[in-house]
């Protein structure tokens, strides 16, 4: 973005620090200053847009905010609704909370009045049009279109059918990985390694030598190739919140360990790597859980990738687990999406729509608690790494995704409601 000279970024200024605040007063203070700030830039700083594309959740202020501005510059809202941000909320309040109610109230309410939408799922497309009424024909839309019609001069006789067809209706426009997640070859894998073995000891071999040698791959003059008796590397990544329970990870990784200990040195089963990359609250909760464990054929690392290091460490695991448990059970999982663009098969928890998605036995596998994903694990990795049928089968059907990136899609699917 900030080499496409046809965009301008506009930083807002998060507030001072408010931690001296209580809890409530704190939240408001910020929500005003935001309201102040969004109304700033949006009415003074900007040229007025034709359109204006927000991203759902955050939910509050922004909606109201980015809905007063279209009615007041004459501009069309449409809403990107990736999550709901009331079932966010209800994570830490519980469903029946009254700030839930009427957070959920509220984003109803501003949801409705919008001009045009996306969604992630088809089952959120669904919700939308079924519990939120916002579908092709309703009577609010055609009585809002009315009045807005009026407000700008145009007669009602002249209501634009292919406007009135499109008018706020719902349409699923699936999440794409850009082009930076992609499959790699074993020169950029042993690059990797080295680079997060200078930092990470848990990418290190025996060797001295780091740019030779790493805890995967060896180099012999020009010649790179994977050790014979190579660990098997698992990747993760979260931003240590409370819709993913990474106990489940770490209850399975128990049980594999468990479980070579009693083959002893058996060649059945690999060592594994396990990586988990982020940020978050809970980070510090697992790191000090994981301190507890004494593996001795599993290794845990809880790296801060960069942007850069992230896509490239993808492409160089051997496979995906994921988490991730929406709120509302409507969305999905954005890291699946970036590890399917690297071509790395997942293992995922399962939710209501996450079919959409990963397909089972097809594309990874889903699990719905850690028995389950240890028993994945010992199936996928079985004889790892001279066999590895269903990996590479999972790998396989994974290239017709890898083939349809993001610019496709949003040509296809976002750019024709933009140009009408």
């Amino acid at each position: 973005l900030i080499d496409q000279t046809s965009i301008r970024i506009h930083a807002m200024q998060p507030p001072t620090s408010l931690n001296g605040l209580p809890g409530l007063l704190r939240y408001l203070t910020k929500a005003i200053y935001l309201v102040i700030q969004l109304l700033i830039y949006l009415s003074f700083r900007i040229s007025k847009p034709s359109f204006l594309l927000l991203q759902n959740p955050p939910s509050f202020p922004t909606i109201a905010v980015a809905w007063f501005i279209c009615r007041l510059r004459g501009s069309k809202l449409v809403i990107d609704w990736h999550n709901y941000g009331y079932t966010i909320l209800a994570l830490s309040l519980g469903k029946h909370h009254v700030l839930v109610r009427l957070s959920k109230w509220y984003e109803r309410f501003f949801g409705q009045l919008s001009d045009a939408n996306f969604c992630v799922t088809n089952a959120m497309r669904d919700d939308l049009q079924r519990n939120w009424s916002i579908q092709p024909t309703s009577k609010i839309a055609i009585l809002i279109l009315r009045l807005r019609n009026r407000l700008v001069g145009i007669k009602a006789n002249k209501l634009n059918s292919y406007h009135l067809y499109n008018l706020r209706r719902a349409i699923t426009l699936y999440d794409r990985p850009p082009s930076m997640f992609k499959s790699i070859q074993l020169e950029d894998k042993h690059k990797i390694f080295t680079t997060l073995a200078e930092e990470y000891k848990i990418f290190r071999s025996n060797s001295t030598n780091l740019k030779e040698e790493t805890a995967f791959t060896r180099k012999t003059g020009k010649m790179i190739k994977y050790k014979d008796d190579r660990p098997a590397l698992i990747i993760s990544s979260t931003s240590w919140t409370e819709d993913e329970d990474y106990s489940i990870l770490l209850s399975a990784l128990e049980e594999y360990e468990n479980l070579m200990k009693k083959l002893c040195k058996s060649k059945k089963y690999p060592r594994l790597i396990c990586v988990i990359t982020g940020k978050g609250p809970q980070k510090e909760y697992y790191q000090n859980l994981i301190k507890q464990k004494h593996f001795e054929f599993v290794s845990i690392s809880t790296p801060w990738l960069t942007a850069e290091d992230y896509p490239t460490l993808l492409g160089a695991a051997d496979l995906g687990v994921c988490l991730h448990k929406s709120s509302s059970g409507l969305d999905l999982p954005m890291k699946v999406v970036d590890m399917f663009g690297c071509g790395l098969p997942v293992c995922a928890i399962t939710f209501d729509c996450l079919h959409e998605l990963v397909k089972h036995e097809e594309n990874g596998l889903i699990f719905r608690n850690e028995q389950e994903l240890s028993q994945q694990l010992q199936d996928l990795l079985e004889g790892f790494p001279d066999r590895q049928q269903k990996l590479d089968l999972f790998r396989e059907n994974l290239k017709t995704f890898q083939r349809r990136r993001w610019e496709q899609c949003w040509r296809q699917t976002a750019y024709p409601v933009f140009c009408d």
